[in-house]
This record gives C-alpha cells, sequence and structure tokens, in this order.
C-alpha cells in the first residue's frame, strides 16, 4: 500500500518530499501557536491567582511546575517514542504497523495516565514536604497539585493523540483542539475565582475540565480521520513489537524529563529558601520563558519527526540538510525572543503581579536565562535528531551527566559556598541560574558530536539494507 495513497490532503505533511524549509515551517508554526496558546492558558491560571486570589496563592501555583514534572515526564516521555515509531513507520509505507502502533499508544496512555494519577495524588504533599515548601504556602500548593493528578488520564490522552497526529504532520488539528478547550480553560478560571472565591482549587478544576475536553477532542479526531492513524476500540490493545520499540526510545527520553526534573526540584528547593516574594518572582519569569521554550520546542520536535520519516524512508540527505536547517531557525527564534524579553522584562512581569519585590526577583532570573536560552533550543534539536534515528539512549546519558548532574554539582558545590559567604539574595540567585546556560552549552557540544558518530552509522548500515518498494519512496 502507498504511504501517499493513505494521505488525507490538507492536514498530514509528507516530509520524505519537496521542500525541506517549507515543510519543517508549515509543521512548526502551528505547533509554536499550539504552544503559546497552552502556555497562555497556563499563564491565565497564575495571573487570575495571582491577581484575584490570596497573597500566596501566586506561590503556591507558580511552585507546583518542577514536581508536577518530576512525576510526570517518565510516561510523558513515552509519547516521544509513540511519535518516532509512528513516523518511522510512516516514512517506510508499512501501514499496519502504524495502525498497531497507535493502539498500542493509545492503551499506553490509559494505564499510564491512570497510574500516574493515582501516585502523584497521594505523594504530593510528601514531596512538597521535602522541597521545603513554606508553612505559609504548602497546603494550598499540595490542593492544586491533588487536583492536577485527578485529570492525569485526560492531559496523557490528549498528549499521545496529538504524538500520534504529528508524527504523520498533522500540527493543525491539536491546535484547534487546544484553542477550544483553551478559551474553556480561561473562562473557568474567572469563573471559579472571581465569581466562586475557589482560589487555587478554582484554577486546578478549570485545568482538567479543559484537559477532558482535548482528550475527548483528539480521541474523536482519531476515531473519525482516514488512513492508519484511525483508531477504533475493537483493536485498542498492546501489541509487543510496538511497545519495546515505544519503550526503547520513549522510556530513555521520560527518564531524561524526570531527571531534568530531579535538577529543577533541588533549585526549586534552593529558591524556595529565599520565601514566598522570590518563589513568586521566580514562577512568574518561568512562565514567560516557557513562551520562549515552546517555540523551540517546536523545531525539536519538528526534528523528531522530519528525521523520522525520512530515516524511515532512507532519504539521508534530507536529513543532513534538515540538521543545519533546524539548528538555524532554533538559534534565530531562541535569540531573538530571548532578547525582546530581556528587553521588555519589567513590563512582561508586571501583567502577572504588581508585587516589586517579586518582579524584581523574577527580572534577576530573566537577566541570567533570557540572552542564553537559545542554547537550550540547540541541545533539545541535537537529541530530536538523535531520536529521530531511534537513538534516545545516548542522548539522555549526556544529558543527565551534562545537564542534571552538573546543576546538582553546582548547587552542593559552587552555589552553596557562595551562599555561604552572606551576600545578597539577587546576587545568590544569579549564581544559582547561571549552571543552566552552562549546562545547556555543555550538552550542545557532546550531542553535537554523537550526531555525527550515530548518523554516520545509521547511513552505512541503512545503505547496506534492502532498498524501499518504489511505490513507498
Amino acid at each position: 500500500m502507498s504511504r501517499i495513497s493513505s494521505r488525507r490532503p490538507g492536514y498530514t505533511i509528507d516530509m520524505t518530499t519537496g521542500p525541506i524549509f517549507a515543510n519543517i515551517v508549515r509543521f512548526t508554526l502551528p505547533l509554536i501557536l499550539t504552544g503559546t496558546l497552552q502556555l497562555l492558558y497556563n499563564a491565565a491560571d497564575i495571573i487570575v491567582v495571582g491577581r484575584y486570589g490570596s497573597d500566596t496563592s501566586l506561590a503556591a501555583v507558580s511552585s507546583t511546575g518542577a514536581l508536577i514534572n518530576l512525576i510526570v515526564n517518565v510516561f510523558m516521555g513515552l509519547s516521544i517514542g509513540s511519535s518516532v515509531l509512528v513516523s518511522q513507520c510512516f516514512g517506510a509505507g508499512k501501514m499496519k504497523d502504524v495502525s498497531e502502533a497507535v493502539h498500542t499508544s493509545i492503551a499506553i496512555a490509559v494505564l499510564s495516565g491512570v497510574a500516574v494519577g493515582i501516585f502523584g495524588f497521594f505523594a504530593s504533599r510528601g514531596m512538597l514536604e521535602l522541597m521545603d515548601s513554606p508553612d505559609d504556602v504548602i497546603d494550598l500548593s499540595a490542593l492544586y497539585v491533588k487536583i492536577f493528578f485527578i485529570g492525569t488520564p485526560f492531559n496523557m490522552l490528549y498528549n499521545f493523540g496529538a504524538a500520534i497526529l504529528r508524527a504523520v504532520g498533522d500540527t493543525k488539528r491539536p491546535l484547534y483542539f487546544l484553542m477550544f478547550s483553551g478559551v474553556v480553560n480561561v473562562v473557568l478560571n474567572l469563573v471559579f475565582v472571581i465569581i466562586f472565591g475557589l482560589d487555587v482549587a478554582g484554577v486546578a478544576l478549570a485545568t482538567i475540565i479543559s484537559q477532558a475536553i482535548s482528550a475527548l477532542l483528539v480521541m474523536l479526531c482519531l476515531m473519525h480521520t482516514d488512513g492508519p492513524v484511525k483508531f477504533s476500540f475493537k483493536k485498542l490493545g498492546i501489541h509487543g513489537d510496538k511497545l519495546v520499540k515505544i519503550l526503547g526510545v520513549g522510556l530513555p527520553a521520560g527518564i531524561q524529563g524526570s531527571v531534568f526534573s530531579i535538577s529543577n526540584v533541588i533549585i526549586q528547593s534552593s529558591i524556595n529558601a529565599f520565601g514566598s516574594a522570590v518563589m513568586g518572582g521566580n514562577g512568574a519569569a518561568a512562565n514567560i520563558e516557557g513562551f520562549i521554550y515552546t517555540a523551540m520546542n517546536s523545531i525539536y520536535q519538528a526534528a523528531i519527526t522530519f528525521v523520522g520519516q525520512n530515516f524511515g524512508a532512507k532519504q539521508y540527505k534530507r536529513i543532513r540538510a534538515a540538521a543545519f536547517e533546524c539548528m538555524g531557525i532554533v538559534i534565530f527564534v531562541g535569540f531573538g525572543l530571548g532578547l525582546l524579553a530581556d528587553i521588555f522584562s519589567d513590563n512582561l512581569l508586571r501583567i502577572y503581579t504588581d508585587n516589586p519585590a517579586e518582579i524584581a526577583f523574577g527580572k534577576v532570573r530573566m537577566n541570567v536565562i533570557c540572552l542564553t536560552y537559545f542554547t537550550c533550543g540547540t541541545m533539545d534539536v541535537l537529541v530530536g535528531l538523535l531520536r529521530g534515528i531511534g537513538r534516545s539512549v545516548i542522548p539522555t546519558i549526556d544529558s543527565i551527566l551534562c545537564v542534571c548532574g552538573f546543576r546538582i554539582l553546582w548547587i552542593y558545590t559552587y552555589f552553596a559556598q557562595f551562599k555561604a559567604t552572606g551576600a545578597g539574595t539577587e546576587d545568590c540567585l544569579t549564581t544559582l541560574y547561571i549552571s543552566y546556560p552552562i549546562s545547556w552549552v555543555m550538552a550542545t557540544a557532546v550531542h553535537a558530536i554523537c550526531f555525527l558518530i550515530f548518523f554516520s552509522i545509521a547511513k552505512k548500515k541503512g545503505r547496506s539494507e534492502e532498498p524501499l518498494p518504489e511505490t513507498v519512496k
């Protein structure tokens, strides 16, 4: 069966043909819009509680991200494994394998969503205590996290479903679903917090309701779509060979995400020690930076899909060309947006809070991170290139050592010694935040070397194998 004949025009993008730059842009722009909208809706949570909630609500909500990511990321990483497997099978024209990968992925989403939700609900309070959450914040933080984890199954279903659609080049429909569910989220935030006075619980409830809507929409899309990604409850189940391949790519990616979160939890714990004003400013700054990261992460996802499809089709010249183009795009986007965010940091932070102390501490973080954030983008794109060719363990090991290991070492050695000198809060925070760009540069260098080596190996191995049938090239 030809791959081309199974496509649905207007949604999927065949990355194995046509102009490389144009395909990357067509794929990436809806992803950037999707991520930006998602962050706007998340920002609405923080803005609403920061302006209409209690005095510590902003700190309570904004300080939970590292903990949530720590628990969720292992299983969320499996969606990357699903995306890589579907894109490689799609690129090779193996439509039966695409279908089996889709149904295995949805089964994993359901099972992992339930497991993560139960664990996160019961473990959240104890883990917040380990993070040294202040007494005036921890009760609200625990309430927010508990409610959030109730909605984890919906969150998993949406992310796995969106990953499947992206694997065949469809980034438009996940955008439409998020636009609708996000509007619902914002409206419910205002209703629950301002009208009903539910504070932190209100934004958490709005979040899980909107996640349920997005999950329903993506599942309806898969059920009524044409081609190999069509979902049927009758076919739902786990195919062992597909599970192994998804785990082979997705589990290292998930472990990497969680280990990243461990280092971020340790950093957040260090931030928590400075009090709620620093926590609030750091959370607001991190949320603003998220918009830059979303744009760069969209290019990372484009790299995974582009390389995955062309790797399956054995189009090695296109992979090499795409690698250079993705790196150039992410540097341009990351540095440009980072520069703008740093220039307008004061105005941007005032959107989240009118507390002068929180604004001042937020600017400390942005002054360090924004101008160097493009190095995080180059690191991620190289990871995407490696995962696209099926190499997921190597970037995980590199990231654990160069990023997570370095940050933890930095916190317990140089930062601890600097803090012990009695330096001011802003100087201490600057010293803490510097660990981010240093770790990104180190990881970028190692990832680049690994990609050159393993792409060369994969290319030689692929050319020695039997060529694809003419109908699916």
